[in-house]
């Protein structure tokens, strides 16, 4: 019974978002990958990157290339023996090159996010092995601008999802199980956002993201080096204006597509530890992916951190 409460629970997510022109799949970043080993507290720098295509099946010369970079201050503390807190404060510049426009750039503090997790349950067998189950939820703070009129019918789908912020306040579901049996561990985590209507009544759409990632740890004397690899899994339901779905077009009305999608990522990484130092990064490639009917395409995605436990 408890096995199957388990797997019950990693269908729940911690998320990694970004946006994407034209797919709806705008707001709210969120990303956790391979968590901090720290026993009271700890502090880091991330920076994430992501790269997408956009072009129009009806009209190919209609074509965008875009570029999220986050960097992110985030933050964890202990509280007792079973309750952990989580902050994140991201800086977002977002790039686009188009048929139309050029090069345009919008750059800003972007949302916050808070999150309180609870341990469910920390089993070990001496250094053998250790296994911890922990679930949780949060608020996401609308800090980051939403400077658009949805009710202006020149307004598109690249003008909201260039946005710094979404104007709302989320909430967040989240679970996070990691084993570990003498060097070779796993780690997966999963959350899902629930996107809430902002006060022009825009609604992003839920998302649903799920990562599970493998280590081994190699062990010298000053350092511990754990490459490791993994799968993501990211599902993006449909925006809404007025509790309207929105569809592909020119405006924010009618069209042939509902906004959304999802895509399965491979990854590879590799950490460095130093006594509480940490040094990071990884690389996620699309296995598969379907986006605006094809429209949108992730080209890769990227992280680099660096974390220090206190």
């Amino acid at each position: 019974m408890k096995k199957l409460f388990i797997a019950a629970i990693l269908l729940i997510v911690v998320s990694v978002s970004y946006a994407c022109p034209i797919c709806g799949c705008g707001g709210g970043n969120l990303y956790m990958g391979l968590f901090p080993n720290f026993k009271s507290k700890f502090i880091g720098v991330r920076w994430n990157y992501a790269a997408y295509h956009t072009h129009l099946i009806n009209d190919p010369t209609q074509f965008s290339h875009n570029y999220y970079n986050t960097t992110e201050i985030w933050g964890g503390i202990i509280i007792g023996k079973r309750w952990q807190l989580l902050a994140f404060l991201p800086y977002h510049s977002n790039i686009q090159f188009d048929d139309d426009a050029g090069h345009t750039t919008k750059s800003g503090l972007g949302d916050i996010t808070l999150l309180g997790n609870y341990k469910l349950f920390d089993t070990r067998s001496g250094n053998i092995s250790s296994q911890q189950v922990w679930i949780g939820g949060g608020v996401k703070i609308p800090s980051g601008s939403f400077n658009v009129d949805t009710n202006d019918p020149s307004t598109t789908l690249a003008d909201i999802n260039a946005q710094i912020g979404t104007g709302s306040v989320d909430l967040f579901l989240n679970a996070r199980h990691s084993f570990q049996f003498k060097d070779f561990g796993i780690n997966t985590s999963a959350s899902y956002k629930i996107g809430m209507a902002n006060s022009q009544h825009y609604k992003y759409g839920n998302k649903l993201d799920i990562n599970s990632i493998a280590f081994y740890q190699l062990k010298t004397k000053r350092f511990i080096i754990a490459p490791n690899a993994g799968l993501a899994y990211e599902n993006t339901g449909g925006n809404r204006l007025n509790r309207q779905k929105i569809y592909l077009n020119d405006g924010l009305d009618t069209g042939s597509f509902t906004t959304g999608g999802h895509v399965l990522n491979c990854l590879a990484g590799v950490e460095v530890n130093f006594k509480k130092v940490t040094i990071g990064a990884n690389i996620q490639s699309p296995v598969s992916q379907q986006f605006a009917a094809g429209q949108t395409n992730l080209n890769m995605r990227g992280m680099v951190h660096l974390t220090f436990s206190l």
